[in-house]
C-alpha cells in the first residue's frame, strides 16, 4: 500500500530547496535502542525522516540528489533487505524490491551498500545537509567519504565543502504545517481531548496517579493514537509544582487539585495538552482564585495569538497577567511593573509560554529572526501554556496557598485571520471542569 501524497509533496518541496543551493542531503532514521540488556525499546523514527519518507523502519537513510545540468534530482533511500529468519523474530520488512513502488523514492538500494554508493551519489554537490552528533560512528563514516571527496583533485565535479544543519532548511520547511499534517495534530487533538475528560471523570481521592496514567494512555490507543507523544505527567497535590514530574505514583487526596500534562501522538504528530482540576470535584477558594488567574492569562496570550504579532508577545501577555493576578492577590509584593522589573515573579512562574508543536513535542523551527522574537505567520503551530506553582516549602507564603499547582495548556494554529485552538474540546472553566468531575 502506497504512502500518503504528503510525504512526496514534503520531499518535492526540500529538493526544490536543495536544488537552489546545490546541495544533497543525507537523512538518517534512528536505530534500535536497548531498553535493557537485549530487550528494545518501540521504534519510533527520526521526526525529520519520517517528514520526508513515511517509512517507519531502523537502519535507513534517505540521500537526496540535487539536478545538475541534464541530470535530475533524485530521492535515493537505503534500507534493510528482506530477511525471513529476522522478521520471524523482529517484524516485517517492507524490502529493497518494494521501496520504490511503496514510498514514491526514485532509488532504493540494500543499507549495506550506503558508504560504497554516497561518494557518487554526491559528486556535482557543493554542499550537504547532515546533523551529526547523534551517531559517531555514522559520522566517522560520512565525513571519511567526504574527506576521500575532498582529497581527489581531478575530479571535474563539484564535491562538498560544507556542511550545514537540517535547522538552516528543512526545519523551517517543517515549522509551517500543511492540511495533511494539520490532519494529523487534529485527530491527536481528538484522542487527547477523549482522554483528559475521561481522567476528570474517573480521578477520584484514593485512586492513584499511575491508575490516571494508565487511563490516559489506554484511551489514547483505544481511539487510534499511536500512543503517548511524551512521558505523561499525573500529578497530583504538590507534585504539580515540579514541572517535570513522572513518578506518577502518589495517591490522590481529596482537597487537592490533579495536573494532567498528557498528549497524544497520531501518525507521529504530537498533541500537547494540561488540564488541572479538584481531585474531589470541587476547587476551594484558594485554588480557584489562582486557577482564573492563569486561565485569564492564558486566554489573553490565546487573543493576541495571530499573524505579524511577535512569538515572545504572547508570553509577555501571559505574563503580565500573572503577574497582576498574584499581586492582587498579596501572593506577590506589588506594583505589578516593579514585580515584573525585579523578576520576582519567576519564583512561582518559572518557564516560557510558547513553543512550537509538530513532529516534535518541543517541534523544529527558530524562534528569533534578526536578534527579536519570530513573527507568527499563517501554518505555524505553537503552546499556550501559563502556570502558577507555589511551592510546599515556601514559608514566605500563608499556608493556604502552599501547594497549589496550576497550568492550562492548548495547542494553537496561527490562521490567515487569527488563530484555532485545536484542543478546544477539552474543558478548562471552573464551571465545565466541576460539571464533568461531578459525573465520574
Amino acid at each position: 500500500m502506497a504512502i500518503h501524497p504528503m510525504f512526496r509533496s514534503h520531499r518535492e518541496r526540500l529538493l526544490t530547496e536543495l536544488d537552489r543551493r546545490g546541495a544533497a542531503a543525507v537523512l538518517p532514521t534512528s536505530r534500535a535502542k536497548v531498553r535493557n540488556h537485549d530487550a528494545e525499546y518501540r521504534f519510533r523514527p527520526d521526526s525529520d525522516f519520517w517528514w520526508a519518507t513515511g517509512f517507519n523502519e531502523p537502519q535507513s537513510v534517505l540521500v537526496l540528489v540535487p539536478g545538475s545540468g541534464e541530470r535530475a534530482a533524485r530521492s535515493v533511500l537505503f534500507l534493510r533487505e528482506r530477511n525471513r529468519d529476522a522478521e520471524i523474530w523482529s517484524g516485517r520488512r517492507l524490502g529493497v524490491e518494494r521501496a520504490c513502488a511503496e514510498l514514491g523514492v526514485d532509488e532504493a538500494y540494500p543499507i549495506a551498500e550506503l558508504w560504497t554508493r554516497l561518494p557518487e551519489l554526491l559528486k556535482g554537490s557543493s554542499k550537504l545537509m547532515y546533523r551529526a552528533g547523534s551517531d559517531d560512528e555514522r559520522d566517522r563514516e560520512l565525513f571519511a567519504v567526504l574527506a576521500k571527496l575532498r582529497g581527489q583533485t581531478r575530479i571535474l565535479e563539484a564535491v562538498p565543502l560544507e556542511v550545514f544543519d537540517p535547522a538552516v532548511l528543512l526545519h523551517e520547511l517543517r515549522l509551517f504545517k500543511d492540511e495533511h499534517e494539520l490532519a494529523c495534530m487534529r485527530r491527536a487533538a481528538e484522542f487527547t481531548a477523549k482522554a483528559h475528560i475521561a481522567a476528570m471523570k474517573a480521578a477520584r481521592p484514593g485512586c492513584n496517579e499511575s491508575e490516571i496514567e494508565a487511563l490516559v494512555e489506554y484511551e489514547f490507543r483505544r481511539h487510534g493514537a499511536d500512543g503517548p507523544a511524551y512521558g505523561s505527567i499525573v500529578a497530583g497535590g504538590a507534585n504539580a509544582c515540579i514541572l517535570h514530574y513522572v513518578e506518577n505514583n502518589c495517591v490522590l487526596r481529596e482537597g487537592e487539585l490533579l495536573l494532567i500534562d498528557a498528549g497524544a501522538e497520531s501518525a507521529f504528530y504530537a498533541c500537547d495538552v494540561t488540564r488541572t482540576f479538584p481531585i474531589g470535584g470541587r476547587f476551594n477558594a484558594e485554588q480557584r482564585a489562582v486557577y482564573e488567574i492563569v486561565l485569564d492569562a492564558q486566554l489573553a496570550a490565546l487573543a493576541v495569538t495571530k499573524p505579524g504579532v511577535r512569538f515572545d508577545a504572547v508570553h509577555r501577555c501571559a505574563l503580565e497577567r500573572l503577574v497582576q493576578g498574584l499581586c492582587s492577590l498579596g501572593v506577590l509584593e506589588g506594583p505589578p511593573e516593579k514585580a515584573l522589573e525585579s523578576e520576582s515573579y519567576k519564583r512561582f512562574y518559572m518557564h516560557r509560554t510558547s513553543h512550537w508543536l509538530g513532529l516534535d513535542v518541543h517541534d523544529s523551527g527558530a524562534y528569533v529572526s534578526d536578534g527579536l522574537g519570530r513573527v507568527l505567520e499563517p501554518g505555524m503551530v505553537l503552546t499556550i501554556e501559563p502556570g502558577l506553582y507555589l511551592a510546599p516549602d515556601d514559608e514566605t507564603l500563608e499556608s493556604r496557598w502552599r501547594g497549589i499547582g496550576i497550568r492550562i495548556e492548548d495547542d494553537v494554529l496561527v490562521t490567515a485571520t487569527g488563530a484555532e485552538v485545536l484542543t478546544s474540546a477539552i474543558p478548562k472553566t471552573v464551571a465545565d471542569i466541576e460539571r464533568i468531575c461531578a459525573r465520574g
